[in-house]
C-alpha cells in the first residue's frame, strides 16, 4: 500500500515554530519513525508553503497513491481549491492536525477539507498521523 503524506504551509517549521503547540521533533525526524513504524506501507511524504504545488499532488496521487493524510495548515480554512482537488479524486484522503483546531481561535473552526475527506484525526500531536495511517491499515 503506497501512502502520500501532504504538509501545507508553516509545517515545515516543525521543531522550532510553537513548540507548546506542536512539539520539538522535526517532521523529517518524524517521518523515518513513520518509516520504520509502518514498514508494510509505502510512504512518500511533500510539504509546501504554496497551494498550487499541494492542489497539484493531491491530483497527481490518484494516479499513484492508494491514500493522501494531508495537513493543509493554514490552507484548512481558506482553501476551496483544495477542497474541490479532493473531491475529484478517488483516492481516500483522510485530513491531519497536530493541535485541536476546535480549541483554538475561531477561524480554526471551519474546514474546507472535512466535507471532502474520508475522516479527520486531529489533537493527538504528530501521533495524528500514525492513527491517520491505521486507519488504512484496518480498513
Amino acid at each position: 500500500m503506497k501512502i502520500l503524506i501532504l504538509n501545507g504551509p508553516n509545517l515545515n517549521l516543525l521543531g522550532k515554530r510553537e513548540p507548546g503547540i506542536y512539539g520539538n521533533q522535526t517532521f523529517d525526524e518524524f517521518f523515518k519513525d513513520l518509516q520504520f513504524r509502518f514498514k508494510m506501507m509505502e510512504l512518500a511524504y511533500f510539504q509546501s508553503n504554496i497551494e498550487g504545488e499541494l492542489i497539484t499532488k493531491i491530483q497527481e496521487a490518484d494516479d499513484q497513491f492508494d491514500g493522501v493524510i494531508l495537513n493543509a495548515g493554514a490552507y484548512t480554512h481558506t482553501s476551496i481549491g483544495i477542497g474541490d482537488a479532493i473531491k475529484a479524486i478517488a483516492t481516500p484522503v483522510v485530513e491531519v492536525h497536530i493541535s485541536n483546531t476546535f480549541g483554538r481561535e475561531e477561524f480554526r473552526h471551519q474546514s474546507y477539507i472535512s466535507p471532502n475527506a474520508k475522516g479527520v484525526i486531529l489533537g493527538f500531536g504528530l501521533q495524528s498521523y500514525s492513527l491517520a495511517l491505521q486507519s488504512f491499515v484496518t480498513v
